[in-house]
């Protein structure tokens, strides 16, 4: 015991104490390495979202196009042309009623389907596979698709009609149906994206809960409105506001099936801006266009959010 306790004393002895400034260099070390790593991912967070951004705001003031002269400032020119333009107007009435119809439609339907495959069986797995499958693929393509089965000539559904009788209209070259098709494809795009969502959010309630409701005899729509959508509120709060972003957003599917047509029918503000800033190449138009349209997205966030906070406090 006493070599041993030689042997700690003089190894305290010889021991060098660390500098104070040591533990302030070390951490510094550390910083240093994890932003190393973060560094590629950071510039391209830089590059190719937070500069576009910028850009966006700063031609907005400018009128630029990709003739000379570019870039000449014009203050807020290109937003006093915006808003006394009948055809935005109109473009934004438009993309509020897809809005309105797609995203109620489509959080219904998600969360019927997900509570009605919530058990873990063989078929109930398939189903999933099937309602998520037009989440996996290209918007794009999706109107492709579409278009032919919607089209009067080749049309599968026109075909089927006339098979029973029914005088079928040209579904995508009407204005009365161009934006009902295509609100009806935009629900079957986005539907399996908020089931997934919705089913998740529903396993991850206890059960213990249901069993508690049923033993103090509560039916299943009790079960529901009581057990289920509350505590689902945060779930439906992140597929609202997701939804409403993508709706206000939509251009791909109807880029491809009407290109904002008949008689600009079904002309959303996406659209409004493309028109303007890749087909007439009026760049700084565009961009004032894209401004306008984060503002209203933004506008509806906080009011969503707010809404939701408030039933929260309510509720609990």
């Amino acid at each position: 015991m006493a070599a041993q306790a030689q042997l700690i004393a003089v190894e305290a002895s010889g021991f060098r104490r660390r500098p104070a400034g040591g533990h302030a260099l070390s951490r510094w070390r550390r910083a240093a390495v994890a932003y190393a790593f973060l560094f590629p991912a950071i510039s391209i967070l830089l590059v190719f979202v937070i500069w576009p951004i910028i850009q966006v705001f700063w031609q907005s003031v400018r009128g630029t196009t990709f003739l000379p002269p570019a870039s000449p400032y014009v203050g807020l020119g290109n937003f006093r042309s915006i808003f006394a333009d009948p055809q935005f107007w109109t473009d934004l009435r438009t993309t509020a009623i897809y809005t309105f119809v797609t995203v109620p439609v489509t959080m219904a339907l998600a969360l019927a389907v997900a509570l009605g495959l919530r058990h873990n069986n063989l078929a109930s797995r398939l189903l999933r596979t099937v309602y998520f499958l037009p989440a996996l693929g290209s918007l794009a393509v999706m109107g492709l698709v579409w278009s032919f089965l919607l089209s009067p000539d080749i049309g599968v559904l026109n075909y089927w009609l006339h098979k029973v009788g029914i005088s079928a209209p040209d579904w995508l070259g009407t204005t009365t149906f161009a934006l009902p098709s295509v609100i009806v494809v935009g629900v079957w795009v986005t539907l399996g994206y908020s089931m997934v969502i919705f089913l998740a959010g529903r396993q991850g309630i206890p059960e213990q809960y249901y069993e508690a409701a049923r033993i103090d005899g509560a039916s299943p729509w009790q079960q529901f409105r009581n057990v289920t959508l509350p505590l689902l509120a945060p779930t439906t709060m992140f597929v609202l506001v997701t939804s409403v972003i993508g709706a206000f957003q939509a251009f791909d599917q109807i880029f491809v099936m009407t290109n904002g047509g008949p008689l600009y029918s079904t002309e959303t503000l996406v659209l409004y801006m493309y028109r303007y800033a890749f087909t007439n190449f009026e760049i700084g138009y565009g961009c004032a266009v894209a401004v306008c349209l984060f503002v209203i997205v933004l506008a509806f966030t906080i009011v969503e959010v707010r809404m939701f906070r408030r039933t929260q406090r309510q509720m609990y």
